[in-house]
């Protein structure tokens, strides 16, 4: 093994492992789909007392599903072809099921479920974000132990 193959041996065990040129895309679409929780809990007060923020609060949801369906998209690619862990995408298709969900209570008017619901939800989607995050700067222990051993 030569030293450029060492050198290159820990970025590829950490894109081989965390689902190679795809984990950009799973790290927007996550960003992205707590950014649209985010804003439908800022427009859910203004939904209660304005047309206007009716109206934003009912585009944000389909926003916010849109979302959640990229960051499926983005983690059955990283997982399928990507070489990455399933995970994220049963978390996606967590997301995705929630999200239904909490259309459907909204719909129907139901705010006992609908309102603790989208709290669970954006609680989740911050979780799921940090971990992503933190798993970019946390390096695996196979490139650890490969840049150590150079």
């Amino acid at each position: 093994m030569t030293a450029a193959d060492t050198a290159a041996a820990p970025a590829a065990v950490v894109a081989g492992r965390r689902g190679g040129r795809f984990a950009g895309f799973v790290r927007v679409s996550i960003a992205l789909q707590t950014a649209g929780i985010f804003f439908q809990a800022v427009t859910a007060g203004t939904a209660l007392t304005s047309e206007v923020g009716s109206t934003l609060h009912d585009l944000g949801s389909k926003g916010m599903y849109a979302m959640s369906m990229l960051y499926l998209l983005a983690a059955i690619l990283a997982w399928r072809p990507g070489g990455g862990p399933g995970r994220p995408a049963l978390y996606a298709t967590g997301f995705l099921l929630l999200g239904t969900l909490q259309v459907v209570m909204g719909v129907n008017h139901v705010m006992a479920v609908h309102l603790p619901l989208g709290v669970l939800m954006f609680g989740l989607s911050l979780l799921d974000l940090g971990r992503v995050v933190l798993q970019r700067l946390r390096p695996t222990a196979e490139a650890a132990y490969a840049h150590s051993a150079s």
